[in-house]
């Protein structure tokens, strides 16, 4: 018999739209329902202090550093993110720790009648758990990550401290917009009156349409990368060392990051630049003064602080297994280029994709040279492994399709030779089903 916990989530997976599980389908164009379900709830989005991230890459890792930052400050954290890979509680977490299964099972039992008559999506249903949370537990500050572009995502009736936008790149387009200002413009949404904003990164294409909606909002812009200069010094089996400059002087000669993915050096600028305005910016006083010790324990105890998990993980090291959930153009741009700096015999690669977005500008990065063992994720938009093999095949890609993930990872490790390195991606999806 199913436990209390499991006919929840049953609940919730089954009877209302998910956008990770059937794809644009579930995509609601406004507020309307989160707003109604927020006052029910009595408005809870207006009781913490919050800081709000959108972008098409890299959100995930700067809410994590955020929140384990401001938990090693020893202030109580609450952090919103989403997908999961394995326990939806993941998506929301105070100081690191999922939110309890009774207070779950307790929130849904309670509004149930409710929401039969409000039908709210499944990411509705969790941003008002995650709020409702939050403001019972009286958290300190909530970091909260976008689900999907930023405008209409769910997430964006909180006015918080500070909103941050990470970078622009090409992901969920028919959503969103087929060209990277149109996509920035829905980014952008999350920019409020007089709410100080980061970019992570400046791009040509992407700036003027930041700069406008700033100066519309009369909100302070910061482009993180024009400030903060990050120098990758060595990696080691857990962690990644930078040199961390500002206008020409070093900040931290060798700030230790529990991370050794390439991409946080993108990252780290955002972090900081938020950092730096959160402690010098009224209205939020409680948090100064800034003391760099809480900065360097947080990033370098981002998995105890914070739960950090799914992105650029070795699993195994015998054989050696690295897991990442880069899943569009410029992710997986980046994670190839992470692999191309590491040393193997041969690459064994443990591919499967969505069936929702075109899958040509994915294959098209992806290297020739390894053996491709093609599945398909446990979710309905997971695509087919017959027909990723056949499409994989145009590209140069060649291997065997399997009927699920475990099974294409058991025959990768079979074939790995100790030298070899196992690569699993492609999705957030094919992840969560090996890690």
């Amino acid at each position: 018999m199913k436990s209390r916990y499991q006919q929840t989530l049953d609940y919730l997976f089954a009877q209302l739209p998910m956008f990770h599980r059937i794809g644009p389908a579930a995509f609601k164009k406004d507020l309307g329902n989160t707003l109604a379900f927020c006052a029910h709830l009595g408005d809870p989005h207006l009781k913490f202090p919050s800081v709000h991230i959108a972008g098409t890459n890299g959100k995930g890792s700067v809410a994590h550093m955020l929140a384990a930052i401001f938990t090693a400050r020893g202030k109580k954290t609450g952090l919103y993110t989403s997908p999961h890979y394995r326990d939806f509680r993941e998506r929301i977490k105070i100081d690191g720790q999922f939110i309890p299964k009774k207070t779950v099972i307790d929130f849904v039992e309670k509004h149930r009648s409710f929401s039969e008559e409000l039908k709210p999506s499944f990411f509705e249903w969790t941003v008002a758990l995650a709020f409702d949370y939050f403001a019972h537990e009286k958290v300190d500050i909530a970091i909260i990550e976008t689900g999907l572009g930023g405008r209409l995502d769910s997430t964006n009736v909180i006015t918080p401290l500070l909103s941050i936008i990470t970078n622009i790149g090409y992901d969920h387009m028919e959503l969103l917009g087929d060209t990277l200002p149109l996509i920035a413009g829905e980014k952008a949404g999350i920019i409020k009156q007089n709410v100080p904003v980061v970019i992570g990164e400046m791009h040509p294409e992407t700036r003027s349409v930041f700069g406008q909606k700033a100066k519309a909002m009369n909100a302070p812009i910061f482009f993180a990368d024009q400030y903060y200069q990050v120098e990758l010094l060595e990696k080691m089996e857990e962690f990644s060392f930078y040199k961390i400059s500002k206008a020409g002087k070093t900040i931290f000669e060798k700030l230790a990051l529990q991370h050794t993915a390439d991409y946080q050096q993108k990252n780290l600028p955002a972090v900081l630049q938020a950092m730096e305005i959160l402690d010098s910016h009224p209205p939020y006083p409680p948090l100064s003064p800034h003391s760099p010790p809480d900065l360097q324990t947080g990033l370098k105890d981002l998995v105890k602080y914070a739960g950090f998990i799914g992105r650029w993980s070795f699993i195994s090291r015998q054989p050696r297994i690295l897991c990442d959930s880069a899943h569009n153009e410029d992710g997986i741009r980046q994670a190839m280029q992470g692999l191309e700096k590491l040393t193997y015999d041969k690459l064994h690669f443990v591919l499967g994709l969505v069936s929702d977005k075109s899958p040509d500008k994915v294959l098209a990065l992806l290297p020739p040279s390894a053996t491709y063992y093609f599945a398909k994720a446990n979710i309905p938009r997971g695509l087919d492994a017959g027909k990723l093999k056949e499409k994989a095949a145009s590209f140069g890609l060649n291997g065997k399709a399997y009927s699920s993930v475990r099974k294409a990872l058991a025959a990768a490790k079979r074939k790995a030779r100790p030298g070899d390195l196992i690569y699993v991606g492609g999705s957030i999806f094919v992840v969560a089903e090996v890690i």
